[in-house]
C-alpha cells in the first residue's frame, strides 16, 4: 500500500523546516566578523522559531565544517577560515608532517605522559605480556591556535623513553619512532569511525558533550611483526578531510 498525501507531507514539512533554519543559520554565520559571538541558545531559538535542541542539531554541522566554535559555559564565535589538513590513506604521516607541506602552522597544546603496567586489555593490544611496562603519551593539537585533534599513543616502554619526550619533543610519536635507525616501521592497521565527544576529549577540544569526532584505531607495527604502538586519535572534522585512491577490478 503507497503513502498518502498527508503522510508525504507530515514527513516531508519537518525537513524542510530544518533546511530553512540551517540556511537561516548560514546566513547569520556569514554575516558575523570572525572572532564574534553569536546570540546565545535561547535567544537564537526565540529569534528562529524552534527548540533548543533542535537548534543545536542545526549548529553541529556547522561546527563539523569548521565555521564555529561553541565553547561550554562561554558561547558560540565564528572563527577564521584555516586551511583544511588534508591527506590520503594510503601513506601514514603525522600532522606536522602535512601541515609543514601545507605550509600550515600546528603545535602541541596540553600534554600528558603516564608510566603504566600492561593489564589483560592493553597487552592484547600491543601483543605483549600482561605486567609489561608502557607509556602512554596523550595530547592536544592546536592548528592555527585552535585544538584540533586529541591523540593518545600507547607503547612499550622499550620504544619510547623519557629521555625522547624531553626537549624537542613537538608532539608527533610517530616522527619519534621514525627517527630511531634501529627500528623499521612497515604499516598500519587502523579502523575509522564516527564517534561521540566524551565529557572529557569535549573539553580538551574545547567543544560540546556529544559533538561528532573521527576516531581512528591503530596499530602500527615494525618489520618484526612485533605492534610498536597502538593509539587512538580524535580529528575534528571541519579541520581535516581524509581521502583514498581506490583501484577498480575488472572481471576477466
Amino acid at each position: 500500500m503507497g503513502m498518502s498525501t498527508e503522510q508525504v507531507l507530515t514527513e516531508v514539512e519537518p525537513k524542510r523546516l530544518f533546511q530553512r533554519l540551517q540556511n537561516e543559520l548560514s546566513s547569520l554565520i556569514a554575516d558575523t566578523p570572525a572572532g564574534e559571538r553569536l546570540p546565545s541558545e535561547p535567544e537564537l531559538a526565540r529569534r528562529l522559531g524552534v527548540s533548543r535542541a533542535t537548534l543545536r542539531e542545526a549548529m553541529r554541522s556547522f561546527e563539523g565544517q569548521g565555521l564555529i566554535r561553541r565553547r561550554q559555559g562561554v558561547g558560540t564565535f565564528v572563527v577564521n577560515q584555516t586551511n583544511v589538513i588534508e591527506t590520503g590513506l594510503e601513506v601514514l604521516e603525522s600532522i606536522e608532517t602535512l601541515a609543514k607541506r601545507m605550509n600550515l602552522r600546528v603545535s602541541m597544546g596540553d600534554l600528558q605522559i603516564d608510566h603504566l603496567i600492561a593489564d589483560e586489555t592493553r597487552a592484547e593490544a600491543l601483543h605483549v605480556l600482561q605486567g609489561s611496562p608502557l607509556v602512554q603519551v596523550t595530547r592536544v593539537i592546536n592548528a592555527e591556535n585552535r585544538p584540533v585533534a586529541y591523540l593518545v599513543d600507547l607503547l612499550p616502554e622499550e620504544h619510547l623513553s623519557p629521555a625522547d619526550l624531553q626537549d624537542g619533543f613537538t608532539g608527533s610519536v610517530l616522527d619519534q619512532l621514525l627517527r630511531r635507525p634501529t627500528l623499521k616501521l612497515v604499516e598500519s592497521k587502523t579502523d575509522i569511525r564516527a564517534v561521540s565527544a566524551s565529557p572529557e576529549i569535549a573539553r580538551a577540544l574545547q567543544i560540546q558533550r556529544g559533538d561528532v569526532l573521527l576516531l581512528f584505531v591503530a596499530q602500527l607495527y615494525a618489520a618484526d611483526g612485533s605492534v610498536v604502538d597502538y593509539s587512538y586519535s580524535y580529528f575534528l572534522p571541519g579541520y581535516f578531510r581524509f581521502h583514498v585512491v581506490r583501484r577498480v577490478l575488472t572481471s576477466h
